[in-house]
């Protein structure tokens, strides 16, 4: 029997789940608004939130777990990688609290605990499987053996997708945060109306510097032409866009399921809520005969849950850390 509490703080979502015998009975997250009046997170900002956040977020989910802390038996914390004023909070709080109460400490890799949210709930992946994991920080393709055994094949050399969703939004004046608009928008247009290039990257990697660059450099073009034409064309613009980036991804993990044999295949991160990401890789499984996993829209964004589910494996095999452990803003896969 275990009772883990888990405590995310990577970005601006300060969240605390209860994972009991390998099952989540509470995820609570608290979202911070205050960032949208800035077009993007401001670091010291989001430290500062967590702080007012953490205590009342871990009273809730004790709450609604029905758990009391005497009850615990184990902390487990995002180490990283993300923003270390805001990772500082989160592992500060995790040590002290499993000080207080002589519980044992969990170390989480916040893009482990992405993948491993596939786990949480029915259907499940059998090992081993692909998981095209995309976020503002993050685009990789990675092999999964293990609950522990994970290998990167594949990933950006610059930006992430989800940097590319964000960075388009703003040249279109869209509010942060921007990617969920696209996506909104993107389903009332025509996605083929515009073209854009493919990076033409080797391998299993991806690069979306140069893709940005030609949406900004397509949007000025345009806009000499006609002031309005991005009020005019909005949602043939987000549909295209998407249309674009979803293909670039898929024809990735498409080589990459080719390449090791696989046909189990998932997404993860805070892209896989995207829908024209969802419906087009549902699509591609009809053709290729995969088995495809999509989680559930509250672990697709930042949340405790994964976290807690990635620390139940680890407390199974009794993978703890020390007092002495510190965040990390970047850290090996």
């Amino acid at each position: 029997m275990s009772v883990i509490l888990a405590i995310e703080s990577s970005c601006d979502e300060t969240s605390v789940a209860i994972c009991n015998n390998g099952k989540i009975t509470a995820n609570v997250i608290a979202n911070q608004t205050i960032h949208e009046n800035y077009g993007g997170v401001i670091p010291e900002l989001a430290s500062r939130v967590h702080q007012q956040n953490i205590v009342p977020v871990i009273q809730q989910a004790l709450i609604d777990a029905n758990v009391n802390k005497n009850e615990l038996n184990a902390v487990a914390f995002t180490k990283g990688p993300g923003l270390l004023g805001s990772l500082l909070v989160g592992v500060s709080f995790a040590k002290s609290f499993a000080l207080a109460l002589d519980l044992p400490l969990i170390a989480v890799n916040h893009m482990h605990a992405h993948i491993l949210a596939h786990f949480i709930d029915e259907p499940k992946p059998q090992f081993p499987f692909l998981c095209l994991t995309v976020s503002g920080g993050h685009t990789q393709i990675v092999l999964v053996r293990d609950y522990s055994s994970m290998e990167i094949v594949g990933e950006t050399l610059d930006d992430a997708a989800g940097e590319a969703f964000d960075k388009t939004a703003k040249i279109l004046n869209l509010p942060y945060p921007g990617g969920p608009l696209i996506d909104k928008h993107a389903q009332k247009g025509n996605p083929i109306d515009y073209k854009f290039p493919e990076p033409q990257i080797k391998g299993l990697d991806f690069s979306f510097s140069g893709f940005k660059t030609a949406i900004l450099y397509f949007i000025r073009d345009q806009e000499k032409i006609d002031p309005d034409f991005i009020a005019k064309n909005l949602n043939d613009i987000c549909a295209s866009v998407q249309y674009s980036i979803v293909n670039i991804l898929l024809n990735k993990l498409k080589r990459a399921a080719k390449e090791y044999g696989i046909k189990d295949v998932a997404i993860a991160g805070g892209v896989s809520a995207n829908s024209g990401l969802r419906n087009a890789l549902q699509e591609l499984a009809l053709t290729q005969q995969w088995n495809v996993f999509i989680p559930a829209f509250e672990y697709c964004t930042d949340n405790a849950a994964m976290i807690a589910i990635a620390g139940y494996h680890k407390y199974l095999n009794k993978d703890f850390v020390g007092q002495d452990v510190s965040p990390a803003a970047r850290m090996e896969f």
